[in-house]
C-alpha cells in the first residue's frame, strides 16, 4: 500500500492546490509539503530494510491487485533499487521545481502546481508500474499535465512549442500502446491468456520477425522521450519555452522516463530483436551525442544551449544501454542522475538569469561575475559539472559507459568520446559570454536570495557527493541490473565483447 501512496500523495496534494486557489503562499506550501511527505516516505521505505539491498535484484516492496480481470489488467507495482534511484530524483527535482516557481508563477498558482504534482505522480507511477496498460496510462498522466504547464505559463512562444511536444509525445505514445499489444496478443496467441504484466511477457515466446516490429515500436516511442536524433525536434523548443519548473522537470526527470523504458520494458521484453538492432541504435546514440554538441555550440540562447547539450548527454545513455554490460548499465544510472542534478540546475541558473535580466540571449550578459558573484559561481561548477569534470558526477558516469561499451562498439566508443570535446567547446562559450568579459546592457540587480542560495547548493552537493563517493548508488542500483541482464530471455546478451 506503500507504493500506491507514492503516486497517490502527489495526486491528492494537486488536488488539495487546485482547491486552495486564489491563496498563494498556501499553494506553495501544500506543493513544498506534500513531495517532501513524499520524499520521507520513500526514504521510510528504503530504511525498513532490515539487511542490505536484496542482492538478487528482488523487488524491496510489491503491490499486485486486480484492476480489469477481463482483460489480464492488474494494478501491479514494484520497487527495486534502480525504482528507488530514479523516484528520489524525481521527488528531490519535483521540489527544486516548486521551490524555482516561488516567486515566477504569479498566475492561477494553484492550477500551476495541480499540474507540477500530477506531472511528478505520473513519473514515479512510470517508475513503478509493472503492468504495461497501467505503465501506459501513468505515461499519458505524466505527459498531459506537461503540455499545459508548457502552453499556459510558458514564455512568448510556448504555443507552437506546446503543440509539437503535444504532437510528438502522442505520437510517441500510440507506437507504445501499439508494441504493448502486439505483444498481449503474441503472448495470447501462444499461452490462451490475457495478460499485461511485464513479467509474464518477458517470458512470452515471439517469432523473430514480429518481435523486431514490436520492439521497433517501444524504442521508437522512447526514443522521442529521450530524446534521440532525428526525433528530437520536440525538445529545444519544450525546453526554452517552458517555465523554470516545467524545464527541470522535463530535463530532469521526463528524459529520464525514455531511458527507463528501453531499460526496463524495451530490451529485456525483446533481447533478440534487441541484439539485431543495436548498431543502429549506438550509431544513433553517436549521432545524438555529436549533433547535440554542435547545436549547443551554435546556441545564443542559455536555454536552448542547454537543451541542446541534454541531446548530447543523453546520446551517452543510449550508448551505454545497447552496450548492456555491467559497467555501461552502472553508467546509464549515473549519468541519468547527474544529467537530472546537473541540467536541472543549469535551467534553474537559466530561469534565475531570466528573472533578472529579462532575457535569454547570451549577448546581451557578460561581466556578470562581478555584479552577482554566488550565481556566478553555482554557474560555473554546474557547468563544469556538465563537461565532466573529474571529481563530479557526470564524469563518473559518462567514463563508465565509455569503459563499458569499448570492449563491445570500440569504434562507436571512440566517435561517442568526440563529444567531450563539444561539450567543452559549448560550456566555455556559455561562461565566457556570460560570466566574463566587459559587463553587457542589462545590469541584473541584486545577487542569490538565501532561498535561491539553499537551492543550488542543494543540487551542487549532490553532484559533489555523487562525484566523489558514487558507491551508494551502485549498491541500490546494481542487483536491478544484474537481474535484467539475466532475465534477458534464455541468456541472450546484448554484449558482444568482454564484460569488464
Amino acid at each position: 500500500m506503500m507504493l500506491a501512496l507514492l503516486i497517490g500523495l502527489p495526486l491528492l496534494g494537486g488536488l488539495l492546490t487546485w482547491w486552495l486557489e486564489g491563496a498563494d503562499r498556501a499553494v506553495r506550501w501544500v506543493a513544498l509539503g506534500t513531495l517532501a511527505l513524499t520524499l520521507v516516505l520513500l526514504a521510510v521505505l528504503w530504511g525498513g530494510q532490515s539487511t542490505a539491498f536484496p542482492p538478487t535484484g528482488a523487488w524491496l516492496a510489491e503491490l499486485d491487485r486486480a484492476w480489469i480481470p477481463r482483460f489480464g489488467i492488474r494494478f501491479h507495482l514494484g520497487l527495486d533499487g534502480l525504482s528507488l534511484v530514479l523516484i528520489a530524483l524525481t521527488l528531490v527535482l519535483g521540489l527544486v521545481g516548486v521551490v524555482a516557481s516561488w516567486t515566477e508563477i504569479r498566475e492561477r498558482v494553484g492550477f500551476f502546481h495541480f499540474h507540477l504534482l500530477w506531472t511528478v505522480a505520473g513519473v514515479v507511477g512510470v517508475f513503478l508500474a509493472l503492468d504495461l496498460f497501467l505503465f501506459f496510462f501513468l505515461w499519458e498522466v505524466m505527459l498531459v499535465p506537461m503540455y499545459f504547464v508548457i502552453a499556459l505559463w510558458g514564455h512568448e512562444d510556448r504555443g507552437p512549442a506546446a503543440v509539437k511536444f503535444f504532437i510528438f509525445t502522442q505520437g510517441s505514445g500510440l507506437l507504445l500502446l501499439l508494441g504493448i499489444l502486439a505483444l498481449v496478443f503474441l503472448h495470447h496467441d501462444a499461452t490462451g491468456t490475457w495478460t499485461f504484466d511485464y513479467l509474464a511477457l518477458r517470458d512470452t515466446t515471439l517469432d523473430p520477425g514480429i518481435a523486431f516490429w514490436a520492439m521497433l515500436g517501444l524504442f521508437l516511442a522512447f526514443a522521442v522521450k529521450l530524446p534521440v536524433v532525428p526525433v528530437h525536434t520536440w525538445l529545444p523548443d519544450a525546453h526554452t519555452q517552458a517555465p523554470t519548473a516545467g524545464s527541470v522537470l522535463l530535463a530532469g526527470i521526463l528524459l529520464k522516463t525514455g531511458a527507463y523504458g528501453l531499460l526496463r520494458f524495451a530490451i529485456p521484453l525483446f533481447p533478440e530483436a534487441s541484439l539485431a538492432f543495436a548498431p543502429v541504435a549506438l550509431g544513433l546514440g553517436v549521432a545524438s551525442i555529436l549533433y547535440g554538441a554542435v547545436q549547443a555550440f551554435a546556441q545564443d540562447d542559455v536555454k536552448r544551449l542547454v537543451a541542446y547539450s541534454s541531446i548530447s548527454h543523453m546520446g551517452f545513455v543510449l550508448v551505454g544501454l545497447y552496450a548492456w554490460n555491467t559497467w555501461a548499465l552502472q553508467g546509464v544510472v549515473m549519468q541519468m542522475v547527474a544529467h537530472g542534478l546537473s541540467t536541472g540546475a543549469l535551467f534553474l541558473v537559466a530561469g534565475l538569469l531570466q528573472e533578472r535580466l529579462h532575457t535569454r540571449s547570451m549577448e546581451r550578459m557578460g561581466g556578470l561575475w562581478g555584479s552577482v558573484p554566488r550565481l556566478s559561481a553555482f554557474t560555473l561548477l554546474f557547468v563544469v559539472a556538465s563537461l565532466g569534470l573529474p571529481g563530479l558526477a557526470n564524469f563518473v558516469g559518462e567514463l563508465l559507459v565509455l569503459l563499458g561499451a569499448f570492449g563491445a562498439y570500440p569504434v562507436f566508443t571512440v566517435l561517442a568520446a568526440l563529444g567531450l570535446v563539444g561539450s567543452l567547446l559549448y560550456t566555455l562559450i556559455l561562461v565566457q559570454k556570460a560570466l566574463h568579459g566587459p559587463p553587457g546592457p542589462l545590469r541584473p540587480g541584486a545577487d542569490l536570495t538565501v532561498r535561491e542560495t539553499c537551492t543550488l547548493a542543494v543540487l551542487a552537493a549532490g553532484l559533489v557527493w555523487l562525484g566523489l563517493a558514487p558507491q551508494p548508488v551502485f549498491d541500490l542500483a546494481g542487483p536491478a541490473l544484474a537481474s535484467l541482464q539475466q532475465g534477458t530471455g534464455t541468456g541472450a546478451t546484448l554484449n558482444l565483447g568482454a564484460a569488464p
